[in-house]
């Protein structure tokens, strides 16, 4: 359950920090936690400008609050949007706790000097936070205020354990599903079992009927039992009697294959990006390569499953539970049953895992509408079953690239189709190489189709990025040229005589490569296989080198180097741990992930038949950041999408096959030779 404010208003500096009489500095983290860190990072930021110790500071939980603008948890962009606001939060508290000792010394403000919750007089006095935090906070905010020089860091860039770790550790009630009320109930909702089917009826007669059972309610193509444990609910969801009946086609993976060969081979699709002209490069190639890669859907397996606790109160509701969008939460319970959002709270708890899952609300207006039905509170609980089965979905998605080369081994053409179940454009027209090749043309299309899909983990680059590395590596060898230095020699164009808009920074991407290199002693290892990758994506850079071994006689994916520049780290742990979980995550999808459909309906409906990267399959990892004082960027997403490519390159140098389609097991079972 998320604390309440113990601080008077008087002692309420802004929205993000109180100082409690007793001298407890209280930071308020607005952002979802989801296992990124995020509620040790803000308060970080805040405790650095305003001067404190760490052990000084209490960090709690803020509910949702309009004060604090983008309070979300997706894109990797808190700590890029709120860097300066935190600062400033920090430091304008400061300067006020400054101006009130100074007022009480007679002494200018410049006089005074700060040091870890105490004002210092020049002659030697001190005065505590706690002591002046009164007179301070009824003081009026300085307009522009003097944040401190990097150098001078205390706080920031540190190794500093996350705040809720203990409470992890020990199993503490802080999750959306540990989430209990006095008097609730608690619904389990069925969904149609194939995407592509809707409720045409149902028989409640024998659910009602069992023991704890309060409630049957029908909606929106389901049909939701509530009762007095989640036992008793699930065992009555059981005796339910439902007909379904078709609305849409019944998709299955074979038909997706055969749609998105379709629509590469001869389907319309939206220009976007055009540079030079791409078909007299191609005409007038030495040599042209082509390659064409394929990815499946991915159900996002956060460890808690969605969860959400609503009590629709007449006029108002309370709201409670874990959501990485939490105004998109409430606006959306507003919008359904039509109540101002002024009259919803809606309170925040750790979540167990997201990954892009619960950017999507549709959990929380179920929950919501139980409620609104039934009259009661109501803790929704969804299923592993109901989420793989009934989710959202990181869609499927084919890519067809062609390069055109000149004599001496120049890329002179780059042309990229691209088709997936996004609504929208599923290439990166202004990533890299876009801008270094002179003739350049970048298509996609979507395709329509009754399964819902949702932004997952690196939304679109979570596979682009393997599918564009290791066709350069494949380009790259082509021409007879070191991978890394054909990508150098890019950059270096890109740099000199960019083509078009760019979005990335030709510098920065050189020294993340030249870094990793380095590390990883690239070409100078013996019996070591090696494979490399770069991407730009969140604003940040990420180069990884992957190793692979002969163990047995059999190549083994054994190290991983990774280089990141993402500005300032903020802590250096959960930076760490960022970088370690995002590079899992990239293996085990590109190496075992597969989620697939058979008339509509998801095959794999729990553990027991969908693969996972195992602990005995983690590879040692060894990362390192780039020291460049910039502003902070995105951490959570940027070091899974080159991940992939780093792997199936690596495979390549070990074996001389090429992987071109996710997970690589099936591949390899079409090789008989490599994982």
């Amino acid at each position: 359950m998320v604390d309440a404010p113990i601080a008077t208003k008087a002692l309420d500096f802004n929205a993000f920090l109180s100082i409690n009489p007793s001298g407890e500095i209280i930071i308020f983290s607005p952002n979802p936690e989801i296992g990124q860190g995020i509620k040790t990072a803000f308060p970080l930021i805040v405790a650095e400008e305003l001067d404190v110790a760490w052990q000084q500071v209490t960090v709690k939980q803020a509910a949702l609050d309009s004060r604090f603008q983008r309070q979300l948890t997706g894109g990797s962009g808190a700590i890029k949007h709120s860097w300066e606001r935190l600062r400033k939060a920090g430091a304008t508290a400061r300067h006020m706790l400054m101006e009130a000792a100074a007022k009480k010394w007679n002494i200018g403000i410049t006089d005074v000097k700060t040091l870890e919750g105490y004002c210092l007089h020049p002659d030697g006095p001190r005065l505590s936070y706690a002591e002046l935090a009164n007179d301070a906070a009824l003081l009026t905010p300085p307009k522009k205020v003097q944040l401190k020089n990097p150098e001078d860091f205390k706080l920031i860039g540190a190794t500093i354990k996350g705040v809720d770790n203990e409470g992890v550790i020990m199993g503490k009630p802080m999750y959306g599903i540990d989430f209990k009320r006095e008097g609730m109930l608690h619904a389990q909702a069925v969904r149609p079992p194939a995407f592509g089917l809707k409720l045409k009826s149902f028989d409640a007669t024998a659910a009602k009927a069992m023991p704890g059972i309060t409630d049957v309610v029908s909606f929106d193509n389901k049909v939701a039992v509530v009762g007095n444990s989640v036992w008793e609910v699930m065992k009555a969801r059981k005796a339910l009697k439902i007909e379904w009946e078709k609305d849409r086609d019944l998709e299955s993976s074979e038909d997706h294959a055969r749609i998105f060969t379709e629509i590469l081979n001869d389907g319309e699709m939206t220009v976007r990006r055009k540079d030079g002209d791409v078909t007299k490069a191609f005409a007038e190639a030495a040599k042209v390569v082509e390659a064409e890669y394929r990815c499946p859907f991915l159900p996002h397996n956060p460890l808690e499953p969605m969860n959400f606790f609503a009590h629709v109160k007449g006029n108002s509701v309370e709201l409670a539970g874990p959501t990485q969008t939490p105004e998109g939460a409430l606006r959306m319970v507003a919008k359904r049953l039509n109540i101002p959002p002024e009259n919803i709270t809606l309170e925040l708890t750790k979540m167990g895992g997201g990954f892009g899952r619960r950017l999507d609300n549709g959990y929380v207006e179920e929950a919501a509408m139980i409620s609104s039905l039934t009259k009661q509170p109501i803790k929704l609980l969804w299923t592993r079953e109901d989420d793989m089965t009934g989710g959202i979905y990181r869609p499927a998605a084919a890519y067809r690239f062609k390069a055109a080369l000149d004599a001496q081994g120049n890329m002179t053409g780059f042309h990229v189709r691209g088709v997936g179940m996004f609504s929208g454009n599923v290439v990166k027209q202004d990533n890299f190489p876009v801008g270094a090749v002179a003739n350049v043309l970048m298509e996609s299309a979507s395709h329509d189709s009754p399964i819902t899909w949702g932004y997952w983990r690196a939304p679109i680059t979570n596979f682009l990025a393997y599918a564009e590395q290791a066709f350069l590596d494949e380009v790259a060898m082509t021409t007879k040229k070191d991978p890394i230095q054909f990508r150098l020699n890019l950059l270096e164009q890109a740099k000199s005589n960019p083509v078009g808009n760019i979005t990335y920074e030709p510098d920065r991407f050189i020294e993340t490569i030249k870094m990793v290199a380095d590390k990883a002693k690239w070409g100078k290892k013996k019996g070591v296989s090696q494979g490399f990758s770069v991407y730009f994506s969140h604003n940040s850079y990420v180069a990884q080198v992957a190793e692979m071994k002969k163990v047995q006689g059999k190549p083994t994916l054994s190290k991983v180097y990774a280089v990141t520049d993402c500005g300032i780290v903020i802590n250096q742990s959960g930076a760490m741990n960022q970088i370690y979980g995002a590079i899992n995550d990239g293996i085990g999808h590109a190496m075992y992930g597969n989620l697939t459909f058979e008339n509509g309906k998801p095959n794999e409906s729990n553990f027991d038949k969908y693969r996972l990267i195992r602990y005995n399959e983690v590879p040692e990892i060894e990362a390192y950041f780039v020291d460049n004082g910039i502003s902070p960027t995105g951490l959570g997403e940027p070091a899974l999408p080159p991940t992939g490519g780093a792997i199936a390159n690596a495979i390549f140098a070990a074996t001389g096959k090429r992987l071109y389609n996710q997970p690589f097991v099936l591949e390899d079972k079409k090789m008989e030779t490599i994982l």
